[in-house]
């Protein structure tokens, strides 16, 4: 099984589990810009190859989260579109 195919696995019975409101909170959600500021710091560092190994640790850990996002804001948009 592939990376993204057990993601999947995982994340359609959750999305299944979505109420209409969840769903719609879920896709409107938006990183706060003091989140997204210190991403795009960290992603400049990265650039460089300027980051300390806390730092890596930390901006992993923050794209990671920011995918698993991405893809819970997709599969909960397709289930409203899947709504009458």
């Amino acid at each position: 099984m592939g990376v993204a195919t057990g993601i999947d696995s995982l994340l359609d019975p959750l999305s299944r589990c979505l109420n209409i409101e969840s769903a719609r909170r879920i896709a409107e959600f938006r990183v706060d810009p003091i989140v997204q500021d210190r991403v795009s710091a960290l992603g400049a560092k990265a650039s460089e190859g300027t980051l300390s190994s806390d730092e890596q640790a930390e901006y992993e850990a923050l794209i990671n989260a920011a995918d698993f996002i991405s893809i819970l804001k997709i599969k909960a948009k397709r289930q409203l579109d899947r709504l009458p």
